[in-house]
Order: structure tokens, then C-alpha cells, then sequence
């Protein structure tokens, strides 16, 4: 019998009684501040790095499955020379941003990323956008130090005291900011903390499991130990490309699971429960399925945003060596731009580069969304248009 056919449980949390010292003693009403008085219990997870992983013949299929998909659409889009690696990325940062909802459109994500005033929900997920970058850059080596590092990119600029440590402190989900008592979840005690990541490491890091489970479970097991203040959901998902890239399911692209995880996120957020009560099966099947629908939407994605390169191409009257039409396939990628990012971009003068944005706002490929003559900003709209559209799919339930 192999190690999938057995019905064996995974081990549930444990818990234990902490002391609870509360620091506003005159916030809240009587029977708040006596709901938050006194011990309160924390959650112990069990050490998994060296525990084997059971579930039945039909979910490792369907996880194999979604596994030879996310490995097809990377070769797939791997081949494509227009920058769609750039593209996926930022798709997935929005789409694991809004899990937590932090939502905002594509126009404001390019404008932040361009450095231009923007939401403050598309600074932060430009700092999402740097975290996945981050993880992909270290998923040759999942380490403490890869994890942190991924924090601080997704956090640096925004909450820069929280970074570069795991937690020192208790943390909670809901039940008001008194105290942990009424929390619909308690992480571990801070304490834990930094052993059982140690223990989350060395299981992400074994060659003997299949990827795509090894990453719902490691994606698990490191939201149930919550080990940062703030944006365990956001570095998670990142920890999910990490784990991708570095079993070698993806090579060139961020496949936006996180989109696919957005059609049903009430089924995905339960997924985490069942694993706390000893269940693995429903975050497998929530990464797998998540996987297949995010394969579908990046397809779309992808055929759309090639339609648009082909249109624009067809209108934009120079030479297909030209600067207007190197700064085509930018567009893709930066939909929102200046004369001095597309100088820097292509490499040429500002004066040549406003050439090049002229003779794309002639063709109706750019509008200017700034006022004035100076400072002056564009706007692609067509790849605006085609990305928002992909944010819309991944929110309609199946």
C-alpha cells in the first residue's frame, strides 16, 4: 500500500494556556475588558518535517494533474517573447492582495509602480509585486533567511519596524483588539515561533514529496504558525511561487494561483481550517483546483494581451526596429509611463523617447492621463482594459 492509499489523520493542533497581561485597562466596556482578563488559550502546532503525507487516490491524481497543467502553461508562455513573465507577476501580487482585501485596478497599480502618486491599496501591492519577486529569486534556497527577506520586500516601505524577525509578540484573527480570548485563532505563542519555522523549512525543503502537495501543505502549516505581525496571507501565497519555481513545476512564469484561490476564498479560508483540525486534504484540493483555474484565466490573459500587441502593431506607422514600436512591448509590461521611464526603458534620449510616445499617442495606443505639458503621463488603456478584465474572471464563482 503506498503512502497515498493510506487513511492515516494528520496531526490536529494542540493547545496550550498562556497568561494575558492587558495594556488597556481603561479601553472598552466592563464586559469587554472582563471577556479579555485572564489566561487565554494559544494553539501548538505539531512538528511535520518528518511526518508522511496520506490522502486518498483521487486527490493525488488531481494534484498530479494540476501539477503537469502549471508545468504546461509555463512552457507555453515561456516561449512567447513578449514580456508576459513581468505580467503574470503582477497579477498574481494583485490577486493575493485581494484575498486580504487589498483591492485596486490596474491603472493605480501602474501609476504606483511608476513611482506617481497612487492608493495607497496599489503602494501595497507593489510591495506585493516585490515580495513574489523576492521569492523567486530565492526558491533555490527556502531558508528563514529567503522567508524574511520576502517579508521585507512586501513590508519594508510600509510597516519597516515588523521586518527582518519573526513575531515578538502574541498575535490573533478577529475577535476584536482587546485581547486573544474571543479570536477566532490564536498562532502560536511567539516563543514557538522561530522552531517551528526551523521545522517548516527542513519539510519545504524534502525531495521526496510530490511539489504541488508539499506546497499546499507547507502554504498551511506556515499560515497556522503566522509568524509576522502582518502579511503572513501575502508572503504565504509568495512562499506557494517559491515552492513552484524551486521544484521545477515553473521555470519562466508566476502562474497567478492566487486568481484562482480568488473564486472561492470563503472555500479557501476554510481549507486552513480543516488543516488546523487535522485534515489535509481540503488545502490540496484548494491549491489544485485554484491551480487549474488559474491556468484557464492566464490563458485568456495571455491571447487577449497578444490581440492587442497585434492591433497596435498594425497601427503604429515606423519601422518595426523603431523606438515606437520597442516601446510596444514595454507597454505590456508598464502600461502607465513618462517620457523619462520609456527613455531609460529603451535606452535612448528623452528627446527620442518622446518621439516614440508621440507617434503611439498619434496611433491611439497612448492617452495622456496627466495635465498640463509638464510631468506629463500616458496611459495605455487597451492592456488597462484586458487586465482588469482578467481581475473580474478570477472573482466570478465557478
Amino acid at each position: 500500500m503506498s503512502m497515498f492509499e493510506q487513511n492515516v489523520a494528520w496531526p490536529p493542533l494542540g493547545y496550550e494556556e498562556r497568561p494575558w497581561h492587558n495594556v488597556q485597562d481603561d479601553y472598552g466596556s466592563r464586559t469587554q475588558r472582563r471577556r479579555a482578563a485572564g489566561p487565554y488559550l494559544a494553539a501548538v502546532p505539531p512538528f511535520i518535517s518528518g511526518l508522511e503525507i496520506h490522502i486518498d487516490g483521487e486527490l493525488q491524481a488531481l494534484a498530479e494533474e494540476a501539477a503537469s497543467e502549471l508545468a504546461r502553461f509555463d512552457a507555453e508562455v515561456g516561449q512567447i517573447a513578449a514580456p508576459f513573465a513581468s505580467i503574470l507577476l503582477r497579477t498574481e501580487s494583485a490577486s493575493s492582495s485581494e484575498i486580504e482585501n487589498l483591492t485596486s485596478g490596474a491603472r493605480q497599480i501602474a501609476l504606483a509602480e511608476l513611482g506617481e502618486h497612487a492608493s495607497r491599496n496599489a503602494q501595497l501591492i507593489v510591495g506585493n509585486v516585490r515580495a513574489m519577486q523576492a521569492a523567486l529569486a530565492l526558491s533555490e534556497s527556502i531558508d528563514g533567511h529567503a522567508i524574511l527577506e520576502m517579508h521585507r520586500a512586501l513590508l519594508e516601505q510600509s510597516n519597516p519596524d515588523i521586518v527582518g524577525h519573526w513575531r515578538d509578540q502574541q498575535v490573533w484573527i478577529g475577535g476584536g483588539s482587546l485581547g486573544p480570548h474571543t479570536a477566532q485563532f490564536v498562532p502560536p505563542h511567539h516563543e514557538r515561533v522561530a522552531a517551528l519555522m526551523d521545522d517548516l523549512v527542513a519539510f519545504a525543503n524534502r525531495v521526496d514529496l510530490p511539489v504541488l502537495v508539499q506546497t499546499a501543505i507547507t502554504h498551511a502549516q506556515f499560515e497556522t504558525i503566522h509568524p509576522f505581525p502582518d502579511g503572513n496571507g501575502r508572503v504565504g501565497r509568495a512562499l506557494i511561487q517559491a515552492m513552484l519555481r524551486g521544484g521545477k513545476l515553473t521555470r519562466n512564469v508566476a502562474v497567478p494561483v492566487s486568481a484562482g484561490l480568488l473564486h472561492d476564498t470563503g472555500r479557501y479560508f476554510d481549507a486552513h481550517g480543516a488543516y488546523r483540525s487535522g485534515d489535509i486534504a481540503p488545502i490540496v484540493r484548494s491549491i489544485a483546483e485554484a491551480s487549474f483555474a488559474a491556468v484557464h484565466n492566464g490563458r485568456i490573459l495571455v491571447d487577449d494581451l497578444e490581440t492587442v500587441q497585434l492591433e497596435w502593431r498594425d497601427r503604429v506607422k515606423a519601422r518595426r526596429d523603431s523606438a515606437a514600436h520597442r516601446l510596444v512591448s514595454i507597454l505590456l509590461r508598464q502600461p502607465v509611463i513618462d517620457s523619462a521611464a520609456a527613455a531609460t526603458q529603451l535606452g535612448i534620449s528623452a528627446v527620442n523617447a518622446q518621439v516614440a510616445i508621440n507617434r503611439l499617442v498619434d496611433a491611439g495606443v497612448l492617452v495622456q492621463i496627466s495635465s498640463g505639458r509638464r510631468n506629463r503621463i500616458w496611459l495605455a488603456e487597451d492592456v488597462v482594459r484586458v487586465l482588469d478584465e482578467f481581475g473580474a474572471r478570477a472573482k466570478r464563482r465557478r
